[in-house]
């Protein structure tokens, strides 16, 4: 029978043959080094390359081809010997020689066979830079993996200082590189003492994410890269069930505004435990049918070599650049078929136990510190990745020539030192607010979304240099963003008539929260927004984390973040969705958010349209920050500050409404509002308390986590100073009620230091009560109306309840009567 595969295999031999007997330095890399080989197919591919760098004159840092190659080949070795030296050894020796149990450690830890695989993944990244003389940036999902990313680099001296001031080529250096590899030691400061990580850290050099949350850069990686960079994305197929969302990205990818983008999933077929879905779903061949389906072009190559990888970077991006090319000439449309590499391999590939669930972390089985058999299993498979130190720097000689073609080394490749800035800030927009406030009849009422995206899209225009984002869970007019929308436009690959859709727009819009917030996050070169209801915003809480969590690292060790800030406006909120049933009413991710480092999870409770302006004109004037907004979209929302109050506001975190106190000099209680709504309440109790000539202030604090007890030194120096903070809760008044959008045991601890004890403090909050109700019924059933906000006032002050609430009040409250028509 036909069998057109094979006759295409002998194809292959017969010319990579014929090409290795003219070509010396070919043929002497195409015999492989110790568990490296370099099959028939894998030969034909990078021979074929070879002729196409010739014919297009690309010499990059000016090593040769082969020699490049041929050095990769030992590196990687080398690198595996180390990686598995990581996770077992104590000691290291450069001559090879056999370890004995006390050279182990007594408790091994790492994640070795994705440890392995990633070894000539970035090995093979390393090559092509040097091949092209173009640093491209890299990203890789499985952060669990960094024991490769750290070796290689260590041994192509592409340290950060802090790893290079530590580790060398020597047995002194090495030794103590595998010691720091889960040691836990801890300096006299409390700090670990350790520069590596479990994942991906802030000392990895290039690392722009932590990679711990599998299946996040998956989705973000189409969105990162600037026209002219170019990216390189290694994914995991365990990864691939964990997140919705990474079938889209074809539909993203615009050659006009993108780099190139070449994703590369380590197919190693197994999980912690067992086989991946995808393995037990048909393996590669499933996966390449799954691509196609989805817009993707892809690419299967042989997962143990790093030439294949070389090779298959190179191919993804010429195929890239065609498509991009044929789309230019109106030969094809969007989307185009996104090249996408899957390297097939064993998991742990090249040391004892490849292919197993031990692979995972663990591969020998049982601890060589005290079992002879396992000394004898690692030894016997170090051997085989063993070379002379000689030969080894001959080798990592070939990748010290990036000054030949002008290029940074890759620890300082473009994504990861962004540096954004604004040209211009335009002016805050406003609202009158009216002269007599403490006339409810005399406000004027909007949303403060209103503002919100006037003065996002101010900003966007005013500075056009800048690639904006927003991300949308379909939710843009219902938020009140349409002037943002009409302008920026739903981006689509066929836009339907009478849509605001464009083949380029900026808006990008999934039903799936954490696929939209990582289009934001990930375009850490321009300007973005992330908006959703809130009881949704929950759904976004892991991927905004890993962002917060390591730009907080940055941030301790000095590596200034030089991104925009990002707002993330929760709208749509627990009290306006009253109406919508308790699976709508949740505010558990501003909750999260104030649980985060307050110098980096900024939260702010934006009450009024002018405040809001406020705060959306300074939020892209910093940098580094995720600042969680929660905005109120409907009509309904009083004006109450001036644009200067509000700029107060921002600056200070809180501000007392002396238009609303009553006799403050001799204030009995203070009254804090967080939240439109909550303000709202305050406001009709401070009435009642100024008719009853009760003393009391009334503050409304924007920013509580700027009141909390600092955590860090830039948790500290966040937060307001003593005597703001001592004039708007002076220790002479320690009565004091808290009416906040939150839960009010979360609010509480958050203002720890505000909390003068449970007799005379109080909080009222989100007691998780909900349903289909309207707005007053909402927040009557979380005891949050003017009345409950009374009560607790009266049991502060030690008052009978009686001197502020009449009978009718008092029978509401006390459950005897319904509340309409006398509380609301």
């Amino acid at each position: 029978m036909f069998d057109s595969n094979a006759i295409e295999n002998i194809r292959k031999e017969e010319w990579a043959d014929l090409y290795r007997k003219k070509n010396p330095e070919a043929d002497r890399w195409a015999e492989g080094f110790g568990v490296i080989n370099h099959s028939v197919e894998t030969q034909a591919r990078v021979f074929s390359m070879a002729e196409l760098l010739a014919s297009r004159s690309i010499h990059g840092d000016g090593v040769s081809f082969f020699d490049l190659l041929h050095a990769v080949d030992r590196v990687v070795s080398a690198a595996m010997w180390l990686v598995v030296h990581e996770t077992y050894a104590r000691n290291v020796y450069l001559d090879g020689r056999d370890l004995l149990p006390e050279d182990f450690k007594s408790y091994p830890d790492g994640h070795t066979g994705g440890a392995l695989n990633m070894v000539p993944a970035y090995a093979g990244y390393m090559v092509i830079n040097a091949i092209t003389g173009i640093t491209r940036s890299w990203i890789m999902g499985q952060g669990h993996c960094v024991a490769a990313i750290d070796t290689v680099n260590l041994l192509l001296n592409n340290m950060t200082p802090a790893h290079a001031e530590r580790y060398s080529l020597t047995d002194e250096g090495l030794t103590r590189y595998v010691r720091d590899f889960y040691s836990y030691k801890l300096r006299s400061d409390g700090k670990q003492d350790s520069p590596l990580g479990s994942h991906v850290n802030v000392y990895t050099a290039g690392g722009i994410a932590e990679g711990g949350y599998l299946g996040f850069t998956e989705l973000q990686y189409v969105h990162m890269p600037l026209p002219g960079e170019r990216l390189v994305a290694f994914l995991s197929d365990g990864a691939f069930e964990e997140q919705r969302g990474s079938d889209w990205v074809p539909r993203w990818w615009r050659a006009k505004d993108t780099g190139i983008v070449t994703p590369i999933m380590i197919k190693n077929g197994r999980r912690i435990d067992q086989r991946t879905t995808m393995s037990q779903q048909g393996g590669a061949d499933w996966f390449v049918e799954h691509l196609r389906i989805n817009g993707f072009d892809p690419i299967v190559f042989d997962g143990r070599d790093p030439a294949a990888f070389v090779w298959a970077i190179f191919e993804m991006e010429c195929r890239l650049e065609a498509a991009a090319e044929a789309v230019r000439q109106g030969a094809i449309q969007y989307p185009v078929p996104l090249p996408y590499g899957i390297a097939v391999a064993p998991k742990g590939a090249g040391f004892y136990g490849e292919g197993t669930n031990l692979a995972h972390n663990l591969p020998l089985m049982s601890n060589p510190h005290t079992d002879p058999a396992s000394v004898e299993r690692f030894n016997e498979s170090a051997r085989r990745l063993w070379l002379p130190l000689t030969e080894l720097n001959e080798s990592i000689n070939k990748f010290q020539f990036h000054k030949a073609s002008n290029r940074q080394r890759e620890r300082d490749h473009p994504l990861a030192h962004r540096d954004v800035k604004l040209n211009h800030v335009p002016p805050p927009v406003l609202r009158h607010v009216s002269e007599n406030r403490q006339d409810i009849s005399a406000w004027s009422r909007t949303s403060p979304m209103h503002a919100v995206d006037t003065m996002f899209l101010n900003i966007v225009k005013a500075n056009p240099h800048l690639r904006p984002r927003v991300g949308n869970p379909d939710e843009m007019r219902s938020n009140r963003l349409n002037q943002t929308l009409e302008y920026l436009k739903f981006r689509v690959t066929d836009p339907e008539p009478g849509i605001p859709e464009d083949i380029h727009g900026a808006v990008i819009t999934a039903l799936n929260e954490e696929a939209v917030a990582s289009v934001a996050l990930a375009n850490k070169g321009g300007i973005n927004l992330i908006h959703t209801y809130e009881a949704f915003g929950a759904k976004m809480h892991g991927v905004i984390r890993q962002e917060v969590i390591f730009t907080d690292h940055c941030n301790e060790v000095g590596r200034r973040q030089g991104w925009l800030s990002i707002p993330l406006i929760l709208t749509s909120h627990t009290w306006e969705n009253a109406k919508n049933e308790r699976s709508h009413q949740d505010p558990s991710m501003a909750e999260a958010m104030l649980g985060e480092p307050s110098d980096v999870s900024r939260v702010l409770f934006v009450p009024d349209y002018n405040t809001a302006a406020s705060v959306m004109h300074n939020i892209y004037r910093t940098h580094g920050q995720i600042w969680t907004l929660v905005v109120s979209k409907t009509d309904v929302i009083a004006d109450l500050f001036t644009l200067e109050e509000a700029s107060l506001l921002f600056e200070e975190g809180a501000i007392r409404l002396d238009w609303t106190c009553h006799d403050p000099g001799r204030q009995k209680i203070i009254l804090t509002a967080i939240g439109a709504y909550q303000l709202e309440e305050v406001l009709k109790a401070s009435e009642k308390l100024r008719d009853r000539d009760v003393p009391h202030s009334v503050i409304y604090m924007l920013e509580p986590g700027r009141f909390r007890s600092p955590r860090s030194e830039r948790e500290n120096a966040h937060t307001i100073p003593t005597h703001l903070k001592d004039k708007l809760y002076p220790d002479s008044v320690p009565a004091r009620v808290f009416v906040t959008h939150t839960r009010p045991e979360t609010l509480l601890g958050v203002l720890q230091p505000l909390n003068t004890g449970s007799y005379q403090t109080s909080a009222l909050g989100f007691i998780n009560h909900g349903g289909t109700l309207n707005v007053p019924g909402m927040l009557f059933i979380n005891k949050c109306n003017w009345s409950h906000i009374l009560q607790e006032t009266a049991r502060v002050l030690g008052m009978n309840k009686e001197e502020l609430l009449t009978i009718d009040e008092l029978s509401v409250l006390s459950g005897k009567a319904g509340p309409e028509g006398v509380v609301f």
